[in-house]
């Protein structure tokens, strides 16, 4: 391979997670000499462009997966066909963007189409086993989940490998017989000593309309109380700045570098459960109200899986009451999770990756 390695870095749209995490691992990619082209859809790719105007991005069919009720099962089985329908579409693409664009590899954050057989391609997932409430129905969508990883090259979990693991046993690999490698904790986010602004950060993400619901119960819960609050609302398409009350601050969205910022000058943070929020929150070593999406199984697991260790503050959000979580946060020791393990181990892999691709 005489050209610098061409890698095609796919990311799926569910929420901003999955682009957020993959962050890192661009940066590496280009640290380590790969041209990368990025390809998402809505959100997800409004915030690559952002973090890498650089870069150049493909659009993918958009699975346009929403939340409209509590009922995971419900909400994922009426948008099958659809989802189905946008990884066969993948597929084409992924065939053709090969072709023009001369695509050495393919990295996929959990976009199951987004593979060739003609190209070494790594599939990206903390989810090996998917919880579903009824535990008949959880082995038959595990099976089709561990077919579809297989059909990789390898999978990267961006987790510890030894117990216990953030992911709890989300991120087991024992059953998908494939090259596994664990990524650490994987998080844009840098930690350093600095100045409080805030007594709390509010980071919305996720599909709607679950990200409205929870913003307006927030701002309904948050106004009469005397905290110093900054809200972000996770709406990439959006520059808006505005003050809601003396104390509380809204802004639509930011970079990375200014989240970063933000959270570590915020006392306490309250967030979604979901996986990435949780690496930032180890690597900044931040306490946290967690507020899963309703219907959404692995958040509510993960959130009960880490309050159990007594580690952050789980409220369901039918039933917030705010003022109580964060006296609740008060009484917190030190959260142990927070020693894990956020080194570069990541950059190792993706090295050996890369020597393999160019011998």
């Amino acid at each position: 391979m005489k050209h610098a390695p061409r890698i095609l870095f796919c990311i799926l749209n569910w929420g901003l997670g999955h682009a957020s995490r993959s962050i890192p691992l661009i940066q590496e990619l280009l640290k380590q000499g790969v041209e990368v082209i990025l390809a998402s859809d809505g959100r997800a790719l409004q915030l690559l462009q952002k973090e890498f105007p650089q870069l150049q991005t493909i659009k993918l069919p958009a699975y346009n997966v929403s939340y409209r009720s509590k009922n995971m099962v419900w909400n994922i089985a009426w948008q099958l066909p659809k989802i189905i329908r946008a990884i066969n579409q993948e597929k084409k693409l992924i065939k053709q963007l090969i072709k023009e664009l001369k695509i050495d590899a393919i990295i996929s954050d959990n976009r199951f189409g987004c593979y060739n057989a003609t190209i070494p391609s790594i599939f990206i997932t903390h989810q090996i086993n998917i919880k579903t409430p009824i535990p008949f129905l959880e082995k038959i969508v595990n099976s089709f989940n561990h077919r579809f990883i297989r059909q990789f090259d390898a999978c990267w979990i961006p987790d510890v490998e030894e117990s216990p693991r953030l992911a709890g046993t989300l991120s087991s690999a024992t059953a998908i017989k494939k090259k596994v490698d664990y990524l650490g904790i994987l998080s844009r986010m840098k930690r350093k000593e600095i100045s409080l602004k805030y007594d709390i950060i509010i980071v919305l993400s996720g599909p709607e309309p679950q990200r409205t619901f929870l913003e307006e119960k927030l701002i309904q819960q948050l106004l009469p109380l005397d905290y110093k609050i900054l809200l972000i609302s996770g709406q990439t398409e959006k520059h808006e700045e505005k003050q809601l009350s003396n104390s509380v601050k809204q802004i639509s969205f930011l970079t990375s570098e200014n989240l970063n910022q933000a959270i570590l000058e915020s006392r306490y943070v309250i967030c979604r459960s979901g996986y990435s929020s949780l690496m930032d929150l180890v690597a900044l070593q931040k306490k946290a109200i967690l507020i899963p999406t309703p219907g959404q199984t692995e958040q509510e697991y993960l959130a009960k899986h880490l309050q159990k260790s007594g580690q952050f503050i789980y409220q369901e959000q039918d039933h917030l009451n705010i003022e109580e979580a964060i006296q609740e946060l008060d009484q917190l020791k030190k959260n142990t999770y927070f020693s894990m393990n956020t080194s570069s181990s990541f950059k190792a892999i993706i090295k050996d990756f890369l020597e393999h691709l160019t011998s």
